[in-house]
């Protein structure tokens, strides 16, 4: 392989939220991170040098989209995806989760309900609370390991008061990638019932090998006219310092809309390193991507046979793409506080903690597996001891 994903660079003291604000956040020192959905490894190298190029014109002034840009995202959506895009659907935003709380805004009203399938990535929910309007969960059915959609119990639960339905496409944090007829039964449900589909697919790039995904307005035309689709490099290239994503609008009325509410809060403007990185990793970061996937599926299989072989009482939901891995902890028989104790006193290794996921999350973590192995390895050992010293608690008393 061209890339040597085992290396580990040391990410200390580099204002690294991930690494550096361990303490800050969790309340505890020397913990190994393991949980914020950024990786571990380089950018590819034509970014990096892409980003070079730039900082060496050493002028940053206010920078502007070129059309090669807007070239590049047009084809990378149309190679792996078969989906046309045109250059007018592409809005952008600083990031998707900013996205997220933009279109609640410019698309609902105070008091209006919107739809999310629990457990699910939690800016969801905050993207709605957070804006006056209420959450409506649409649980996902969890049977044998597997994730599902109960579209019964989504018919159930709309009312005149819906108006949107935020889908993550590919899941955070089961890591489910939906079938296009999965989908399609879901869009239909909506556009029944005149519900507006914002589909969050910064993770779709990472998708393993037998998957695939599809993109939700690429079902049909119909589909196009009632989703919004929030993309970005962020998580396939590990850009998300950059603050670039592209929301991809089809109808031009929303479009106008939208664009509207960020011309209102002054939120056209780029940053001038995200668009050369963005470009760059769109037209030559294909190979990068193979690979770092590779190597994520290894250290996936990696982490499956460690639990099966060591830590049996926690079961690995198996993602079908993303470097995100969704661990079922519930044999332990731990509630939240005592599940986060046993992860950052006894096995000191930061996890994403599954109660903040929404209902059905509890008793579960979200581990990141986007890192060299050595650093994989080493949190597995860490896990492994606090499971064998709360065992051997467990049978004392």
């Amino acid at each position: 392989m061209k890339y040597n994903f085992d290396i580990e660079i040391n990410r200390h003291d580099t204002a690294s939220a991930k690494w550096d604000e361990i303490e800050n956040l969790f309340g505890e020192k020397n913990l190994l991170p393991m949980w914020v959905a950024d990786m571990d490894f380089q950018s590819p190298a034509p970014v990096i040098e892409a980003i070079i190029k730039k900082a060496e014109h050493g002028i940053f002034g206010y920078t502007t989209r070129p059309d090669s840009y807007y070239r590049a995202i047009i084809d990378w959506m149309q190679e792996r995806y078969n989906w046309s895009v045109q250059k007018e659907w592409i809005c952008y935003s600083p990031g998707v989760v900013p996205a997220l709380n933009y279109l609640v805004q410019t698309f609902t009203n105070p008091g209006d309900k919107i739809l999310i399938q629990p457990p699910v990535y939690y800016p969801f929910t905050n993207a709605i609370v957070n804006n006056n309007r209420q959450v409506v969960y649409n649980q996902l059915k969890h049977e044998n390991g597997n994730y599902s959609m109960d579209l019964e119990d989504l018919r159930n639960r709309i009312d005149e008061n819906v108006k949107m339905l935020i889908l993550c496409n590919p899941h955070n944090p089961s890591g489910r990638v939906w079938t296009k007829e999965e989908l399609t039964e879901l869009g239909k449900i909506c556009i029944e019932n005149n519900i507006l589909i914002v589909s969050d697919e910064i993770h779709c790039d990472l998708v393993f090998k037998g998957k695939t995904h599809t993109v939700f307005a690429s079902i049909s035309e119909e589909f196009a006219e009632h989703t919004i689709v929030c993309t970005a490099p962020s998580k396939t290239f590990n850009l998300a310092g950059l603050q670039t994503s592209n929301i991809i609008i089809p109808n031009q009325k929303l479009r106008d809309e939208f664009n509207a509410t960020m011309n209102r809060l002054s939120l056209r403007h780029t940053n001038t390193f995200g668009i050369a990185a963005t470009e760059s990793a769109y037209r030559f970061g294909g190979e990068w991507l193979e690979q770092v996937v590779y190597y994520i599926e290894k250290n996936l299989n990696y982490l499956s046979e460690y639990m099966e072989n060591n830590i049996k009482e926690i079961k690995v939901i198996k993602p079908e793409a993303s470097y995100l891995v969704w661990l079922d902890c519930r044999e332990l028989g731990l509630d939240k506080e005592g599940l986060q104790q046993l992860m950052l006193k006894h096995a000191n290794v930061a996890f994403n903690q599954g109660y903040t996921y929404g209902p059905g999350g509890e008793g579960f973590i979200r581990m990141n597996i986007g890192c060299p192995r050595s650093i994989l390895e080493e949190g597995l050992k860490r896990l492994e001891k606090a499971v064998k010293s709360h065992q051997g608690t467990a049978a004392k008393i």
